[in-house]
């Protein structure tokens, strides 16, 4: 696999849709977390998203510009920002949590407001995910980003599944929710790609690292085998190139050297099996390619600021918005 899937699979992205929206003319709306957070109650992090499915808006982050939407957009959010939307943001926006039922998980409801001008439709939707194993990616995207989705083999079947998910959404056929649930996913890895293929030239980051055939081989290689005994040495013999050369291209790209960029990542992994199961700190240490439990237990209290048995204890007493800070 490329790296981008190697991250995406290890990340375990969870999606859903939870609206399909008709607005018209006039109409504007506020969106904030408060609705990810009540069909999700114990993630971390949300990345939400709208599909244009018919018409054009615009939308605008706090303290940001104005982006013009039309259908076959899709505008992603990916630090989960308050953002409103509408025809046009020049009135009072109306928070979206009030025009909405009590959202159910797994449900798809049907929302039908403004005036009596132009139909915009959007597909709302939003996944959840570990702040620390998806900080690769956020960290390389901004608070607000669109891309289109129409055009290509991949995007007309991508627009036509959601579009009839969404219809079925209401039906009692089994297995809409995770279809929908899985959908949600695709869209935001079609729309990262291309994110990522639209980049200028001379742009730095993390999946601008990944148009670089040496730090994008790098990168896989230490996202398929976390926990081998990697040096600067071993991969460049790995990807056809001499330790410097890596290093300077690693670093242009990712602003860290590569071994910085593994031990963060495995510390990364290690704090997901913290929190999740019970095994003790020496298999985790092994599992993440520490050959001694002491060093593991220095690197993550560097990392994460206190031992790993106490930020287990403390990651597990803490809300799951407080955990992801």
């Amino acid at each position: 696999m490329d790296a981008l899937s190697h991250l995406l699979h290890a990340v375990e992205l969870t999606g859903a849709v939870f609206l399909d929206a008709e607005f018209r003319d006039p109409w504007c709306i506020e969106v904030c977390g408060g609705l990810m957070r009540m069909l999700m109650p114990e993630a971390e992090h949300f990345i939400s998203y709208h599909y244009i499915a018919e018409g054009r808006c615009r939308t605008r982050v706090e303290g940001g510009a104005a982006a013009e939407l039309e259908a076959g957009d899709v505008v992603v959010y990916p630090h989960g920002d308050l953002h409103v939307m509408g025809g046009s943001l020049h009135q009072a926006p109306v928070l979206m949590a009030r025009l909405l039922k009590p959202v159910k998980e797994g449900e798809v409801q049907f929302l039908r407001v403004g005036g009596d001008g132009a139909v915009t439709r959007i597909v709302c939707g939003f996944l959840a995910c570990d702040p620390r194993l998806c900080r690769p990616v956020l960290a390389a995207l901004p608070h607000v980003f669109k891309v289109s989705i129409r055009g290509g083999p991949s995007g007309e079947w991508l627009e036509r599944s959601i579009r009839q998910s969404v219809i079925e959404a209401g039906s009692p056929r089994a297995g809409n929710e995770v279809l929908l649930a899985r959908l949600s996913e695709v869209l935001f890895v079609e729309t990262l790609r291309r994110y990522m293929e639209g980049l200028p030239s001379g742009h730095t980051g993390w999946l601008a690292g990944l148009r670089d055939p040496m730090v994008a081989r790098a990168l896989s290689l230490m996202h398929a085998r976390s926990a081998h005994a990697w040096t600067v040495e071993k991969l460049a013999k790995e990807v056809g190139s001499s330790r410097t050369v890596l290093a300077e291209r690693f670093t242009h790209y990712l602003g860290q050297p590569p071994m910085h960029y593994l031990a963060k990542w495995r510390l990364a992994l290690a704090a997901r099996a913290l929190r999740a199961g019970n095994e003790r700190t020496a298999r985790i240490a092994a599992q993440v390619g520490y050959e001694s439990e002491s060093a593991f237990n220095r690197a993550f209290k560097r990392e994460h600021g206190m031992p790993p048995t106490r930020w287990r204890r403390e990651a597990r007493r803490k809300p799951p918005e407080a955990r992801a800070k």
